[in-house]
This record gives structure tokens, C-alpha cells and sequence, in this order.
């Protein structure tokens, strides 16, 4: 899984059909595993774990990010718990189709909720080529709504997980994310300085700014 030099990515980033890679044998049958939850419910922990036990399978892997996220590392996804896996960050779904090589067969991808809604029809034919594809991702934005292209990748997933984070205000599983900066915008890349984990009485679906509560 060595990842390529980013500053190279934006020679292939091109539109292009999703169809230019002919199907191809890679296991016994793909499928898609959606992992799912709140800012700090462990999502991309889970994804690496699953990354691990496929490598210890003497599986090839891939796994990408959303040049976007450059939180920790450029080159990595990395969790907030700093456990590490090298990946290849792409700008969008069609980038990610032309990275995938023959004999890859695991694809991995975090942070599904920052790429275009392309993913999905990527992923269907990722896993229709007998390729197993894990994805993490938010399932909610900031307000509480589904976050696409979320919806759409769990409804054709043959596995999903919904994982849960622990209430910042009761202690209680959290499910969703509170913005706890003023900003407005639903794409806002951030850690525990932008967001906290809350469940669901002690969220608040609003835009609020820095020290309430």
C-alpha cells in the first residue's frame, strides 16, 4: 500500500468513466461493509482493524482517503486514538476507480461522506468485480441529517456497523456530532477543537459558537 505523490493526483483527475476497468475475478464474491457513526465512535479504528486482519491474510490491499482530510497525515488514515494505516488520498471517486490495481482484493476508504456521490457506483462495481470494499464514514452531518453519500452506501452494503461514541454532556452512547464552533458550512474537517460526541437528548441541531453548551 505504498501511497503516490499527491502532487501527482491532480494529473489524473480528469472525468472518466468508471466503466474503463473490465471486470475481473478477485475472490470468491465481493461485497461492501459500511461503518458507520459519530465523530470519536471509533470508525476508523474498526476500518484499520479490518485492514490488518486482511494483510494478515496475505490479502493485497488498497486503502484511500479524501485528499480533503489532512488532519493528522497527508499520506495516512490515521484515527484520533493515532493508530495508522498508509493510504493513497484522492480528490474524487473517479481518481480513487483508475488507482484500484489488478489483484487488489481489499479496497479500503475513509471518511466516505467527503467524496461525491459517484462512490457508490464505484463501490457497486468494485464489488461486483469480486473485491471486497470497507468504507467509514459519518452517518449524520452537523445537524443531525444523513450525510451523503452515506444513505445511498449503506442502503447497497451487505454489512453495515453502526458504532457509538460516549456523550461529552451525560456519559450516555453518543450517536451524533455537535459542532461547537460558529460555522456554518456542512464540509468542516475537524477534531475535539470542532466537535463533540452527544447523544441524542443532549444534542442541539443548531449552529452555535465556541463555549456554549
Amino acid at each position: 500500500m505504498n501511497p503516490r505523490d499527491p502532487a501527482l493526483d491532480g494529473e489524473l483527475d480528469a472525468p472518466r468513466s468508471t466503466q474503463s476497468l473490465p471486470s475481473q475475478a478477485h475472490g470468491p464474491g465481493g461485497r461492501i461493509e459500511v461503518v458507520c457513526g459519530s465523530m470519536f465512535s471509533g470508525k476508523t479504528e474498526e476500518l484499520i482493524r479490518r485492514v490488518k486482519r486482511a494483510l494478515y491474510g496475505r490479502q493485497k490491499v488498497q486503502a484511500f482517503k479524501p485528499r480533503i482530510d489532512d488532519r493528522y497525515d497527508p499520506t495516512q488514515i490515521v484515527s484520533h486514538g493515532a493508530i495508522a494505516i498508509e493510504a493513497v488520498p484522492v480528490a474524487n471517486s473517479e481518481s480513487l476507480m483508475r488507482r484500484v490495481e489488478d489483484g487488489t482484493q481489499v479496497v479500503a476508504i475513509d471518511e466516505a461522506q467527503f467524496f461525491d456521490r459517484g462512490i457508490v457506483e464505484v463501490c457497486n462495481e468494485l464489488a461486483n468485480q469480486g473485491r471486497r470494499v470497507i468504507l467509514a464514514g459519518l452517518d449524520q452531518d452537523y445537524l443531525g441529517r444523513p450525510f451523503p453519500p452515506m444513505p445511498d452506501l449503506m442502503a447497497i452494503a451487505e454489512e453495515v456497523t453502526k458504532v457509538r461514541a460516549v456523550c461529552t454532556v451525560c456519559g450516555g452512547a453518543a450517536s451524533r456530532s455537535q459542532r461547537i464552533i460558529h460555522e456554518g458550512s456542512t464540509v468542516l474537517v475537524g477534531g475535539s477543537d470542532c466537535y463533540e460526541a452527544r447523544c441524542r437528548t443532549c444534542f442541539r441541531p443548531r449552529e452555535v459558537r465556541a463555549g456554549e453548551s
